[in-house]
């Protein structure tokens, strides 16, 4: 809805077809341009629709958010997560984010240009005892892509970020800190004392996408509340 609202003609990709609809209604109720494309991001053929479509509908591709991602619940302990559930994280984390870039940035050489922002995560640059192993691998692997990408592509006025957000208020996590427990143990870490909310990690997203970041490459852009930068926090 903000890049919209910015007069951004949207694309939407994701599994979820009920949500992914009404989002493109809500655009196009609040007179911008949006369609839905049901995509399952790890599946290179619908990938490749996906930014077909975008170019096809609206002539060109500027701007790829690979926001797609995964953290079940048994992803644990690396001595306890299944392989299983290990290449299922990496099919939509990682391998995802790699297709998105994959199809975006010839549609952004034809375009003369782009944006890309992958969405990695505070996880990738901090461990926890509070382990989920193949999510963070993931989203570490998210953040090298992303600064190979970046360089390979500069001269070509592709820029490429990785948007590193803490813990934003979703219905996972509130079901998550629904426990008193397992909330103190994660929001003591935050400086500013409570999670992100979703419009402020899309606020960061909107920046990287436009020109007013037309200098921003390569980097490792979080927004976290100041958790990364922490030692210890007020009481």
């Amino acid at each position: 809805m903000i890049f919209a609202r910015e007069g951004a003609k949207v694309v939407i990709g994701d599994v979820n077809e009920q949500g992914g609809e009404q989002t493109a209604a809500q655009i196009e109720e609040a007179g911008g341009q949006a369609i839905f494309l049901r995509t399952d991001v790890s599946r290179a053929t619908e990938v490749s629709v996906l930014v077909k479509t975008a170019e096809e509908r609206y002539g060109k591709l500027d701007v790829m958010f690979n926001n797609a991602g995964i953290f079940p619940d048994a992803d644990a302990s690396v001595t306890d997560t299944s392989e299983d559930v290990w290449d299922l994280v990496m099919e939509i984390n990682l391998k995802g984010v790699f297709l998105g870039c994959k199809y975006a940035i010839p549609a952004m050489q034809r375009a003369g240009g782009g944006s890309i922002i992958n969405v990695a995560s505070f996880v990738a640059l901090v461990g926890a005892a509070t382990p989920q192993i193949a999510y963070t691998a993931s989203k570490g692997g998210v953040l090298s892509m992303t600064r190979e990408i970046a360089v390979e592509f500069a001269r070509q006025n592709i820029r490429a970020n990785a948007l590193c957000p803490g813990p934003v208020d979703t219905p996972l996590l509130r079901t998550i800190l629904s426990d008193p427990v397992k909330r103190q143990r994660r929001m003591v870490h935050i400086p500013a004392g409570r999670p992100a909310r979703a419009v402020e990690i899309a606020n960061a997203a909107l920046f990287l996408a436009s020109d007013e970041s037309s200098y921003v490459n390569g980097a490792t852009f979080s927004v976290d509340g100041g958790l990364t930068a922490a030692y210890v926090t007020p009481e």
